[in-house]
């Protein structure tokens, strides 16, 4: 009996070290990954629309004081998850930085909860009879920032990272179907985080209103724990890629130590010797593009420049071809990063709609209208819709009509929904345009908050054609970004749309400004004018419309410069696998093919 334990023993040991690490991950745990960022997104989403009356009502706040509070903090919480993505590519990797973020996010939720909940977490009410109302002590303050930091803190560490984990466990760049299986990836999980973002604006939004901040902020509470819960669940399923050493340090030691070697000449195109390069580095040559960041990593003098081990005896005086390659891919994609800066403004252009809609008719039956400030989740429904169309109906039925599988380029995805943005703009001017001449026609010049006899509903055109302009866009640049960018870089790719949306956030409110400044000079009515019946926002919608146009011929231009997406080039992967060589398969990505101890270019 005991042999037998033991053979089985034997037996089940070997098969456990016969099993690769390769073959944990796959569709079963997606459902985790996705639940838990659709998870915090409710959670994080729905505390935003509300929070200007809990601070206005609880914490005696005046309207500037409270907006500039909640802008900071939207603000943190689009920048982090860059900071979130350095950190897991470079020291915990990506499950750690989402499990950790989960956590932060779900203490941040339980303090919010704490000042609902405790009467001396805030301010007491005013008094009715004197009018006077107390201001936030600063230990109240300090409560009710920190939560709001860790909230933030939290959604650095779960949103760069959810997607990026994701693919690693369905990208198997061996199999003949790996784009096709990313790209429906990609796509579904903007439907799920869409879905999200829906839920938070109606379900929490409604049980704020109706049942008051203690249920309204458990709910979020109880929601997060279920994230953490559900994360942590599967981690023996997951794919866990290993960090890598700092990138933000290897990018700054490129360009210091090219600089500093900014005199050198460049060896002749034969002598790969002369170049510094990891020891099991398919590559021992940097590309010719941006050369000028080759000379970080020439070595001058083998004996010195070189340590017994192989490695460089000083980082700040040679990198490594690897270095040089991922910053030199991080430069590269930049430029169309940046042409997704004019949708996100777009995109959030949230006051003026909800100017607009409340001085509407929004009135679906006799007894039902739809909130002002709802109209918004027109966006979230298109773009929902059209992923699971794509994804579904329309990609099918173009392969079987003809003949073979059918895919859109992701750069010619990224144009088109750059195009739908700038439709979206136009539409919204020229309905604003014919709202305001309705008004001025009906007398309601100088009362913005007179109701006109024109239907709300003349606004969902303009919601929807940016819904649409979101899911070509943002999808396609999140997956051009996963696809051209090495492994090592999986969380910088996916956090980069967020960092344009966190600046595009910045400038809207400079455009703002400018506009604000320029036209009501002289004492003229501001284009932006609180009373929208006396302002131009139909001309700001314009100048938005113009913006977007010059926005899409530079993208244009930036898209004919990059080139294929697949082209052939040096491309860094992760350091379990080196560097590989790849060719262009596809419009989208590209597939290696290890063979043995070498590497042969793969074919579609």
């Amino acid at each position: 009996m005991e042999d037998k334990m033991e053979d089985s023993s034997d037996q089940r040991e070997m098969t456990h070290q016969e099993i690769p690490k390769r073959q944990k991950g796959g569709l079963i745990t997606m459902p985790f990954i996705i639940a838990n960022e659709s998870f915090e997104k409710v959670t994080s989403y729905g505390l935003v629309p509300n929070m200007i009356l809990y601070l206005i009502k609880d914490y005696h706040m005046g309207v500037a004081k409270g907006t500039n509070i909640l802008f900071f903090w939207q603000a943190a919480t689009n920048f982090t998850p860059i900071l979130g993505a350095f950190v897991a590519d470079s020291y915990l990797g990506r499950f750690l930085t989402i499990g950790l973020g989960s956590i932060c996010s779900l203490l941040g939720m339980i303090l919010l909860w704490f000042t609902a909940m405790i009467p001396q977490s805030k301010p007491p009410p005013c008094d009715l009879l004197t009018q006077s109302c107390r201001s936030p002590t600063a230990a109240q303050m300090t409560l009710l920032i920190s939560s709001l930091v860790l909230i933030s803190t939290g959604a650095g560490g779960v949103r760069p990272c959810s997607l990026a984990f994701g693919a690693d466990q369905l990208d198997r760049r061996d199999n003949p179907k790996n784009d096709r299986v990313l790209e429906s990836f990609f796509g579904w999980y903007y439907a799920s985080a869409a879905i999200s973002v829906l839920i938070a604006l109606t379900g929490i939004v409604y049980i704020q209103d109706h049942l008051g901040w203690r249920v309204g902020f458990g709910v979020p509470v109880i929601l997060m724990l279920l994230s953490a819960l559900v994360f942590f669940l599967a981690s023996p399923l997951y794919l866990k890629q290993k960090e890598s050493k700092s990138l933000l340090t290897g990018f700054v030691q490129v360009i210091v130590v090219a600089y500093k070697n900014r005199n050198l000449t460049f060896p002749l195109p034969n002598s790969s010797a002369s170049y510094h390069h990891k020891g099991d580095s398919k590559i021992v040559a940097p590309t010719d593009k941006l050369r000028f960041l080759n000379k970080a990593c020439i070595i001058k003098n083998p004996e010195q420049d070189i340590a017994p081990d192989g490695s460089a005896s000083n980082p700040w005086s040679l990198c490594t071809v690897e270095q040089v390659e991922e910053l030199k891919a991080l430069i590269k994609v930049l430029p169309l990063w940046s042409t997704g800066i004019i949708m996100s403004i777009n995109l959030s252009q949230n006051s003026f709609p909800v100017l607009q809609a409340s001085s509407m008719d929004r009135y679906l039956t006799k007894k039902f209208q739809i909130p002002a400030g709802s109209y918004g989740m027109f966006n979230i429904i298109s773009l929902a819709l059209w992923i699971i169309l794509y994804d579904r109906a329309f990609l099918p039925m173009a392969s079987k009509i003809k003949g073979k599988p059918v895919r859109i380029g992701v750069k010619l995805r990224m144009g088109i929904g750059l195009f739908l943005t700038c439709m979206a703009m136009v539409v919204s001017a020229i309905v604003e345009n014919a709202r305001r001449r309705k008004a001025i026609r009906d007398g309601f010049l100088n009362n913005p908050h007179a109701v006109l006899d024109m239907s709300a509903l003349w606004l969902v055109p303009q919601f929807c054609l940016n819904g649409l302009a979101e899911a070509f866009t943002a999808i396609g640049q999140t997956e051009f970004f996963y696809s051209v960018l090495p492994k090592s870089m999986s969380s910088i790719a996916a956090a980069l749309f967020g960092l344009g949306l966190a600046v595009a956030n910045l400038l809207a409110s400079v455009v703002v400004s400018i506009i604000d400044n320029i036209t009501s000079r002289g004492g003229k009515e501001s284009w932006v004018s609180s009373n929208i019946n006396k302002g131009r926002i139909d001309n700001y919608y314009w100048v938005l419309a113009i913006l977007s146009f010059i926005n899409l011929f530079y993208y244009i231009v930036c898209a004919w410069a990059y080139g294929p997406c697949g082209e052939q080039a040096m491309k860094v992967s992760n350091a379990g696998n080196g560097l590989k060589k790849e060719e262009e398969l596809s419009n989208l990505g590209t597939k290696v093919r290890d063979e043995g101890n070498g590497l042969k270019d793969g074919e579609e």
